[in-house]
């Protein structure tokens, strides 16, 4: 079933109030409410369309803001990569590692491997904590040199790791740890 999804003031109009500025239309032409996770996919969508290919150096708050939506309300630890070209565009965003409530394994051999099939340039290493706290573990500290010196072997650098935890992004980079 194909969704068409829009916000539209019309829509106010023509249904009662109780529908919602965001609708669906159904592959027969009926309208309906749309759902919280057809919401926050529409949303995520939209996120990475602005993220793809924008120069993420004079974009940050819209990779911050994208990686709350992605990874803010999991249950449980994503570790995913950003991968960027020589002029630090956005090539792609992969997960590439799924966890428990408070780890999750790692392995910098499939990270090498993934930005050499993407001809990354540059990363941008991205994990969150669904405990709420964004800040960063002596293992989030050493697993980062360790991704870094491994990326620096075939010419990719690893220039910031974010934590995303529920509304809060912390970025290692600023925090001198990168």
């Amino acid at each position: 079933m194909q969704h068409d999804l829009f916000s539209s003031l019309e829509s106010f109009q023509v249904f009662s109030a109780a529908a919602g500025p965001l609708l669906v239309r159904e592959a027969g032409g009926q309208y309906r409410p749309a759902g919280a996770n057809e919401v926050l996919h529409a949303a995520q969508r939209l996120l990475a369309s602005q993220v793809r290919g924008s120069d993420v150096m004079s974009s940050p708050a819209v990779v911050r803001d994208f990686l709350k939506a992605r990874l803010g309300t999991l249950p449980h630890e994503v570790f995913a990569v950003v991968h960027l070209d020589s002029q630090n565009r956005v090539i792609d965003y992969v997960e590439m590692f799924r966890g428990t409530v408070s780890q999750t394994s790692v392995y910098p051999r499939e990270v090498v491997r993934d930005a050499l099939v993407r001809n990354s340039s540059a990363l941008l290493l991205v994990h969150n904590h669904p405990s709420g706290v964004a800040t960063p573990s002596r293992a989030d500290e050493c697993l980062t040199q360790t991704l870094k010196a491994a990326a620096a072997l075939v010419d990719v650098r690893v220039l910031d790791h974010f934590i995303v935890a529920g509304d809060s992004t912390r970025s290692m980079a600023e925090m001198g740890l990168v």
